[in-house]
């Protein structure tokens, strides 16, 4: 019996890379894609901007603090602006449209749902087991009516980021690498390795930069396994989602993107150590996630 990851399925999503896999073609249609993206950006906020008139400054200064709910969703929702460019990428450098890179649409959805729900089964198990809380109390942030009345609007602006990252990362660039390359070390973690690298923020995160940007780097490798044993980008958007949802509306950092979450954590980026002691629990957590995940996709 082989000990070697089944990646069967990966094949769905990397036969059609394979008639325009040349290795070019991919640094091009990134390229391509970036620039289409930051040009939709652009568009995007301009458009909001006007609609806000004058009180666009200070809409602005809100996305940058993260301090307010509206802010928080209209900045995760310019995320989205990276779907449509992976799409023309995909359809100019390669001739293979964007559903190609999501997987088959009712495999996504029925493996979308199972994952999210064992997750979520899963985080309310080990919100009631011991220990709880962070070494001292939360800090309540939205009023619980509120912070209910936004939540549709807060999970959906969060699967419009997750997706959107999920489709360039573990969809356009991982699949065109292995549709070139056999080896896993290469189209794991190059786009993984790109993911952490963007992740880096030293001048927000001050000493703990490296070990986001590391944490980053080992999440990308587990949503690239997943989607490897799933032929679907569905498990990794779920698991993305549920991370993201309990990091950003459930309990956030005060001093980034706080302004969905009902409950602060005690401790903000500045605190090196405090941080570093959750990033660990955080690691051990995202190891249960993808092992979760993992059963739940299982045939």
């Amino acid at each position: 019996m082989s000990g070697r990851p089944d990646y069967r399925a990966h094949e769905v999503l990397v036969a059609p890379a394979r008639a325009y896999d040349q290795l070019w073609r991919l640094l091009v249609g990134v390229f391509v894609a970036g620039i289409v993206y930051v040009t939709l950006n652009q568009v995007f906020f301009a458009s909001v901007y006007t609609l806000f008139g004058a009180r666009s400054e200070i809409l602005h200064q809100q996305m940058v603090a993260g301090s307010t709910p509206l802010a928080v969703i209209v900045f995760l929702i310019s995320f989205g602006m990276i779907i449509p460019a992976t799409g023309l990428a995909a359809r100019v450098m390669h001739q293979r449209p964007l559903r190609s890179v999501l997987g088959p649409w009712p495999v996504l959805g029925a493996q979308f749902v199972r994952v999210c729900a064992l997750l979520i089964l899963l985080n309310v198990v080990l919100a009631i087991l011991p220990p709880w809380g962070m070494g001292e109390g939360l800090t309540a942030n939205l009023s619980f009516g509120p912070w209910v009345a936004i939540l549709p609007f807060s999970i959906l602006a969060l699967l419009i980021q997750v997706g959107a990252e999920e489709v360039f990362f573990r969809g356009y660039v991982q699949q065109q690498l292995a549709a070139r390359f056999q080896s896993p070390l290469i189209w794991m973690i190059v786009p993984s390795g790109l993911f952490g690298l963007l992740h880096y923020q030293p001048d927000m995160l001050g000493d703990n930069a490296m070990m986001v940007a590391v944490w980053a780097t080992v999440f990308g490798v587990l949503m690239a396994d997943l989607t490897a044993r799933a032929g679907t980008l569905g498990p990794a958007i779920a698991v993305h989602l549920v991370n993201n949802v309990l990091a950003l509306v459930f309990v956030a950092v005060p001093d980034q993107m706080s302004g969905l979450a009902l409950y602060l954590t005690p401790f903000g980026f500045s605190d090196v150590d405090a941080v570093r002691d959750w990033l660990l629990v955080d690691f051990a957590a995202m190891f249960v996630a993808w092992l979760a995940a993992r059963l739940a996709i299982r045939r």
